[in-house]
């Protein structure tokens, strides 16, 4: 059997199964109905006829004197009130007569003998056992087509009159299941033509639109043929096989066989997207490639220093949403943008004074019948301050360098020498202690000199000593804040008020926590004995990508430009009682870490000190240490 066959059988079945089922559904929802209308036709005519009797024997008994304590003269005098009402026996025939789902009624005393009945058989009799219509009506679907349509069977409708809490008179309908039947059957009748015949129809429609819905596979055929642009080739003995088939085989391997190829293409793909990607992760440029209607479709990770946008807001969008024409960066790149003119390493001064150099290549087409097209644009900013910026970073690392080798030696070679001046000296002081009070002065200045001279040449020593971190997993949050309240005594004394801009999300290093500690702690110390009047002092920590800056401005005198590269030497200093030791250590500790230390810094307008610290991966919560650990 063909494949289309196949589909086409598959999808007329489905659909006939769900007509069918709904159908079905539909009818027995109708039976449903139909019996429960007839249940409450019957309980409203035992209800009249409880009425009519009632009313027969309070009219019929209105004169009689019955003797106490007899029923049965109570059950003979009910009996004949309730036979010589006319009223009664006419609803009764009526009912009969005109009610097509009524076969019986009967009316049974206190004993349950039948007392008046429509069939004069019954009376004097027990009333006979019937079934309830309720426990019709509590049947499945099925079951009550098979009773309604199975053999004959009466069910019962009952209508009580209680006396002295206990039954006095019971009115019993009985509905015949083939009275039903009679008149279930018409309509159940129609309505199974009407369902076979939209069955039908709706077979022939699915056969139809399944048949139409699969004509236009062959189309679709030789459009993969035109888009896999193959040369046809000595066919194999599965392919002989399956162009012999159906069309959906053949649709079936072409687009097998494009998807290999798309797969093969994919991985290609995969493989330049990751090197391209670690490519512009190094990058210190910022580099973005347009499309031919300036979207950007590439984005390296150093533009977010430039344009302060993450890569996923600027994905997407078009280069004049991303520039703005107000700044002069803006305006460079959309005027050479919209005349289509390539810039060179233009520099561009920013309004804050940053320098930028800005190169923009066009990307033509390799057609010759076309090579005015334009495909897209290269962008390319430089950071020329920045660079500045490293090499005087590069040169501060070497002088601390040079200086460490420098001092190490020196601290070797002259603490030998103090040490046995130190060792004179007191024998020194010893001779001179009974003879000369004079001689003693001054051997105390030589010796108060030469303690001076050992705690310096300690301090180059333990400075330029190779360090043993004790790295660990930590939120760089909880070191700051750990900080600030150390420092929080110290900077409310100088009416420092401290405004500190955390992020939400942890901020995970793997660092020396008290190093650390020692760094920021210098430099937050630094800041507010700067502010000799007080201020504010800003810290602000942010996580840009891979890596975490911790920006701290004050608002003090600020430094000088001319000593402002000089600050991280070692024993430098501008304060009187300084000892030029704590910006070079903090500097020192950053090196250590791989991170850096910047600083940006206006005369009477305030001094900025940004560190960088590289983020760690998140670790497992077992690995985390908190700040109170460190």
């Amino acid at each position: 059997m063909r494949i289309r066959l196949k589909l086409v059988l598959a999808i007329t079945g489905m659909v006939s199964a769900m007509v069918i089922l709904l159908s079905a559904l539909y009818l027995s929802q109708l039976l449903s109905e139909r019996i429960q209308q007839s249940y409450r036709h019957t309980d409203i005519a035992a209800l009249q006829v409880m009425l009519a009797a009632r009313a027969a024997i309070e009219h019929g008994m209105a004169h009689v004197t019955l003797p106490p304590n007899n029923p049965d003269a109570l059950n003979e005098a009910v009996t004949r009130a309730l036979q010589q009402d006319a009223a009664l026996h006419l609803m009764l025939s009526s009912f009969i007569r005109y009610e097509p789902t009524i076969y019986d009624i009967n009316i049974a005393g206190s004993n349950g003998t039948i007392l008046l009945s429509t069939d004069p058989l019954y009376q004097g009799h027990a009333m006979p056992h019937q079934p309830s219509f309720v426990s019709l009506q509590q049947q499945t679907a099925w079951q009550k087509f098979r009773i309604v349509f199975g053999p004959p069977a009466v069910y019962a409708v009952d209508a009580r009159l209680d006396r002295n809490h206990a039954p006095f008179l019971t009115v019993r309908v009985g509905v015949r299941t083939t009275f039903l039947r009679s008149q279930l059957a018409p309509w159940l009748l129609a309505e199974f033509i009407i369902v076979v015949l939209s069955v039908l129809l709706t077979i022939v429609l699915a056969a139809l639109l399944s048949n139409m819905a699969l004509h236009p596979l062959q189309v679709i055929s030789d459009r993969l043929d035109q888009f896999m642009l193959a040369e046809p080739q000595p066919a194999s003995e599965p392919e002989l096989m399956l162009a012999k088939s159906d069309e959906i085989s053949r649709v079936s391997s072409k687009i097998e066989r494009i998807g290999q190829r798309m797969r093969s293409v994919e991985e290609v793909f995969t493989a330049l997207k990751e090197n391209l990607d670690q490519v512009l992760e190094n990058l210190q440029d910022g580099v973005m490639l347009f499309t031919q209607d300036a979207r950007v479709v590439m984005v390296s990770d150093s533009v977010e220093h430039f344009l302060g946008m993450t890569r996923q807001q600027m994905l997407g969008l078009e280069l004049h949403d991303i520039f703005d024409r107000q700044s002069t960066l803006g305006q460079v790149v959309r005027r050479a943008f919209n005349a289509r003119v390539m810039l060179m390493q233009e520099e561009v001064i920013t309004e804050t004074g940053r320098r930028i150099q800005v190169s923009l290549d066009f990307i033509h087409s390799e057609d010759p019948t076309t090579p005015s097209d334009t495909l897209g644009a290269l962008l390319t900013l430089h950071d020329t301050e920045s660079m500045r910026k490293i090499e005087n970073e590069l040169e501060v690392s070497r002088r601390l360098a040079d200086l460490g080798r420098l001092t190490s030696g020196v601290g070797h070679e002259v603490k030998n020498p103090i040490n046995a001046i130190v060792v004179h000296l007191e024998l020194l002081r010893e001779k001179l202690a009974r003879n000369d009070s004079s001689a003693e002065r001054h051997v105390d200045v030589i010796h108060n000199e030469i303690r001076r001279l050992d705690r310096v040449v300690q301090t180059l020593i333990d400075f330029s000593r190779p360090v043993e971190l004790d790295l660990a997993m930590h939120d760089l949050r909880s070191i700051v804040t750990s900080v600030l309240t150390l420092a929080e005594p110290d900077l409310a004394q100088r009416s420092v008020h401290v405004v500190s801009l955390m992020p939400s999300s942890p901020v995970y290093v793997r660092v020396d926590a008290d190093m650390i500690q020692q760094a920021l702690l210098n430099v937050l110390l630094n800041g507010a004995q700067s502010m000799a009047n007080g201020g504010e002092l800003r810290v602000e920590l942010r996580q840009h990508g891979h890596e975490a800056s911790l920006r701290i401005r004050d608002q003090g005198c600020g430094i000088p430009r001319e000593i402002l590269s000089r600050i991280f030497n070692l024993y430098f200093t501008t304060k009187r009682d300084g000892t030029g030791i704590g910006l070079a250590m903090t500097y020192r500790i950053l090196q250590l870490h791989n991170g850096s230390v910047q600083v940006e810094s206006e005369v009477d307008v305030g001094t900025q000190f940004t560190l960088r610290l590289p983020v760690a991966s998140l670790p497992e919560p077992k690995s985390i240490v908190s700040a109170s650990a460190g």
